[in-house]
């Protein structure tokens, strides 16, 4: 591809400058790299300034690994390469519109679903996913765990990819024969413009709460960015765009009322879709879905208020994708989310679940599933990433503290924090008594919190205690194969953990 098709498309949305002279000679670009590392010959390096490092250092990097062209952004300080260079005010929209323009816009071929919300996108996703199976629908999802289609299945590095990954991937999925793709959407995702330019069909919220401050620095920064999916990605994505909105919450009522486009909303009974008649147990979740276009009993094996209201934002989006109800039916049965109140399955007579909450809205989300549903002790094991938002540490050690009998502290991924640090602020929100392994035997069982920072030993300590009719919860990395230390990044899934302990449990 010419390097003019990229810098005219850049100037359709930035003003640039650089763009080569008519008659000179205009470099073919092969490839297009935001790491200088990846560079190959015949590369356009686009220089974004990162979080943690700025593009504009590795330049002449870049250049010197072959890039026959360069972006970067007006003011940074760079020294000038030896190959045409494209200024422009916004290198992160550029890197987006280059990719989009290299990679032939795959969104504009697909059915494009966006599923934004601070709890429930992954959850949503999969359900959406296992609809459209039973519709037929040949389908790809980008989300939190990986992103797969056709059969195969990838790790995905982050919730929601870079632009040009993101790009890729969509091309990728065309090629493949995919008519309808799923992605999560990140805040961070809208906030960098690594979706801009993309063409949704549809977007569906999920809710919102407290998460990320570390990066957004308020809650209302973090709102403002979440209905941007709204009201400016669907309304401008060139189709004819729909949503999908959970309005359980105040939330989801404003974001509701200031949407452009067609919507159905969910959530309550006074909602377009909602569930009459909801019967929910430890074994799952079963009812009566009213849709506008009618009404289905429904079941699964998931379990938990915070299910229904993502079976209801799945519904929904399959309605708006046109599925029909006996599909919508078929795929709520089937569909199962890795890490998500997951069961690890046991002959000990109590109940074991991994699950992915890591906000104290999520943490209350699934406690508030399972203590009416614990005949026994509930039992809550959780901790709390390092590197990130550190307000809401005492809020979910108050949450997990409210609806446990025992709170076992542990670590999470610590990053390059210490993870005795971390703990001393989950602390802060426990006012019940402390207790030690000592405290503990047969006939003992003590209520309060015990702080056990390997989280081998935390998860081994909750099902060793545990008894006939209790429930065991480890909260916070879900479905997660590893540990994230300062030391580096270690194997460890909390299934896998969980069930060598029951292996041991007397």
């Amino acid at each position: 591809m010419k390097l003019t098709r990229i810098t005219q498309a850049l100037a359709q949305f930035l003003d640039i400058s650089g763009e080569p002279e008519p008659g000179a000679a205009v470099p073919e670009i092969l490839s297009i790299h935001y790491d200088s590392r990846s560079v190959t010959p015949g590369g356009l390096f686009v220089a974004v300034k990162g979080l943690k490092s700025d593009g504009h250092r590795f330049i002449a990097d870049a250049v010197a690994r072959g890039a026959a062209a360069v972006v970067a952004e007006n003011g940074a300080s760079f020294e000038t390469p030896d190959v045409p260079l494209i200024l422009t005010s916004d290198s992160r929209r550029a890197l987006a519109i280059a990719a989009g323009e290299f990679y032939g816009h795959p969104s504009t071929y697909l059915h494009l679903t966006g599923v934004t919300g601070t709890n429930g996108k992954t959850s949503t996703t999969y359900l959406l996913e296992s609809i459209f199976r039973e519709a037929g629908f040949a389908t790809g999802v980008i989300g939190t765990i990986n992103y797969r289609y056709g059969g195969r299945t990838f790790p995905n590095p982050m919730t929601t990819p870079e632009s040009l990954d993101l790009q890729k991937i969509l091309a990728d999925m065309v090629e493949a024969g995919v008519t309808h793709a799923i992605m999560e959407v990140s805040s961070h995702a809208i906030d960098l413009d690594r979706v801009f330019g993309l063409s949704f069909d549809l977007g569906v919220f999920t809710n919102l709460s407290q998460d990320h401050l570390d990066y957004h620095g308020s809650m209302e920064s973090y709102w403002a960015c979440k209905k941007k999916l709204f009201t400016e990605y669907l309304p401008d994505s060139g189709k004819d765009s729909s949503a999908v909105i959970n309005i359980t919450d105040s939330e989801g009522t404003e974001l509701a009322s200031a949407v452009s486009v067609p919507t159905y909303t969910t959530g309550s009974d006074t909602s377009d879709i909602f569930l009459e008649n909801a019967r929910i147990d430890i074994r799952g979740i079963e009812g009566e879905l009213v849709t506008p276009l009618g009404r289905i009993t429904i079941s699964c094996t998931g379990i938990g208020q915070h299910n229904i209201e993502n079976i209801l934002c799945a519904a929904g989006a399959a309605l708006a994708s046109g599925a029909t109800l006996i599909q919508i039916g078929k795929g709520i049965a089937e569909f199962n989310v890795p890490g998500r109140l997951e069961r690890v399955p046991n002959s000990h007579g109590f109940h074991v679940f991994v699950d992915y909450a890591h906000t104290p809205d999520g943490l209350l989300n699934v406690l508030e599933t399972l203590r009416p549903l614990t005949r026994g002790r509930l039992i809550t094991v959780f901790g709390c990433g390092g590197d990130r938002d550190k307000g809401k540490r005492p809020k979910m050690a108050a949450v997990a503290e409210e609806y446990s009998d025992l709170v076992i502290v542990t670590s999470d991924n610590p990053r390059t924090e210490d993870p005795s640090a971390i703990i001393g602020d989950i602390l802060e929100g426990l006012t019940s008594q402390k207790l030690e392994p000592s405290d503990f035997d047969d006939d003992i069982r003590p209520r309060g919190y015990v702080v056990e920072p390997d989280r081998q030993s935390a998860i081994a300590f909750a099902i060793q205690f545990a008894k006939a009719n209790d429930t065991v919860l480890i909260a916070g990395k879900g479905h997660e194969t590893y540990q994230i230390l300062n030391t580096g990044t270690i194997d460890f899934d909390d299934r896998i953990e969980a069930a060598k302990a029951l292996e041991n449990h007397g």
